[in-house]
């Protein structure tokens, strides 16, 4: 039931005290605990895989038309590392005046 909450939770954006536990089966706290000790245990990793094996055993997994998208993902303070970034251009741009 839990796991319905998460996903629930996931896929409308609700926050965790508006989660129905009436129609899911258990309430938001409780589901938002699962998820944290889930995550620490390194469930979500090991799902992901085990995931990816099935649908290549079953050869319904093809990358080719795979993208991957870190849009979502938080950077807090630009990330971990303080290093100068490298430019992903090749040289300086063209003045424009």
């Amino acid at each position: 039931m839990a796991l319905a909450d998460i996903v629930y939770v996931l896929r409308t954006g609700v926050a965790w005290r508006d989660v129905p536990a009436s129609t899911i089966g258990c309430s938001g706290v409780t589901c938002w605990r699962r998820l944290r000790d889930w995550t620490e245990a390194g469930v979500w990793p090991r799902l992901h895989q085990l995931l990816l094996d099935e649908l290549r055993a079953a050869g319904l997994l093809d990358l080719n038309d795979a993208a991957i998208d870190g849009s979502h993902v938080r950077a807090l303070k630009g990330g971990t590392t303080s290093a100068r970034r490298r430019s992903t251009e090749a040289g300086p741009a063209p003045s424009t005046t």
